[in-house]
């Protein structure tokens, strides 16, 4: 009998304990970009919450991948939307990390002012770019294009300036002439587009025919050891958001808007959206093939010294076994 008191004892505390260690809330990161539809309309559709249940959703944007990295280390945050460049360059730093699911690929586009008379990538020479943040994944996708048509970085011995400006405040540098042209994720191309630039490579011209996956959702390690229910549920909330951009491409269209217009005050028009969705491919799964060849060329561009396990650095099972 007392042995039976104990084992039930102790079956209680261990319940409790489990209890404790239930988060409350779950703190997700996410940028206005249409490569985080996903995530925008998640939130703003309300499809995470109410997987979430009691458990409190709390929306931080983010600029860039370099401020997602920052946050990730700090504790600040317990999963976020963003690129695999960024989320490679802070697990090979030991940032407790892992990417669970795909979220977006392609998406991203090249554009050029209209009065800067760059007509190719070649002639980007002595021109400045603009890229959301250095290693992000547009920097590496910006630095393979030049390679491709023999031209480097100024940082790598070449002659064309990289500059890092978020994505939202490119078309204004564009308007004061900061810079020549920008590797950007959508719907920022599409809109610099319908104020004049010209598109100098489309999704499909930036890397592997657009089969390239651009945007992941990473939650912590150590979040995801202690709320396994809470990331599943929040994997489920993401299966939705994309069931649901899949379906209705109109409902998604007006999701996006008005969160990225609630994160910047900047409203993307329905052409733009429109044109922004048709170049970006809003998936769960990862080309694990391309994913190894873009950790490489990060490797060659000098962001990380070595090229992460693809094993430990990505964990698809829980998302897979969902969408089932």
């Amino acid at each position: 009998m007392k042995r039976t008191l104990l084992f039930l004892l102790t079956l209680t505390l261990a319940a409790s304990t489990a209890q404790a260690q239930q988060a409350k809330e779950l703190r997700l990161g996410v940028f206005p970009n249409v490569t985080h539809a996903a995530g925008l309309v998640g939130i703003q559709r309300g499809l995470f919450q109410k997987e979430l249940g009691n458990v409190r959703l709390v929306v931080k944007e983010f600029a860039n991948g370099s401020q997602v990295n920052e946050a990730f280390a700090a504790g600040a945050i317990d999963a976020a939307y963003v690129g695999p460049g960024p989320a490679m360059n802070a697990f090979l730093r030991g940032v407790p990390i892992q990417v669970m699911a795909g979220a977006a690929n392609a998406g991203a586009v090249l554009v050029a002012r209209g009065d800067s008379g760059v007509r190719n990538v070649k002639g980007l020479s002595g021109k400045k770019v603009a890229v959301p943040t250095r290693g992000s994944t547009q920097d590496i996708s910006l630095r393979h294009l030049l390679h491709e048509n023999g031209l480097r970085a100024t940082d790598e011995g070449g002659t064309v300036t990289v500059v890092p400006i978020d994505p939202a405040n490119m078309p204004a540098a564009f308007a004061s002439k900061q810079v020549d042209a920008a590797l950007v994720q959508e719907p920022w191309g599409a809109i610099m587009e319908s104020q004049g630039a010209r598109l100098i490579a489309g999704e499909k011209a930036i890397w592997a025919g657009g089969n390239y996956t651009t945007t992941v959702l990473v939650v912590s390690t150590r979040f995801a050891a202690q709320n396994p229910e809470i990331v599943k549920d929040l994997l489920r909330g993401h299966l939705a958001a994309i069931n649901f951009i899949r379906k209705s491409n109109a409902g998604a269209q007006k999701a996006i808007a008005d969160q990225i217009e609630a994160f910047t005050g900047k409203r993307p028009n329905t052409a733009e959206l429109f044109k922004a969705l048709a170049r970006t491919k809003v998936t769960w799964d990862i080309n694990l093939g391309t994913l190894a060849e873009y950790a490489q060329l990060n490797k060659e561009a000098g962001f990380a010294r070595d090229v992460p396990d693809l094993n430990r650095f990505v964990n698809l099972s829980v998302v897979r076994g969902l969408a089932k």
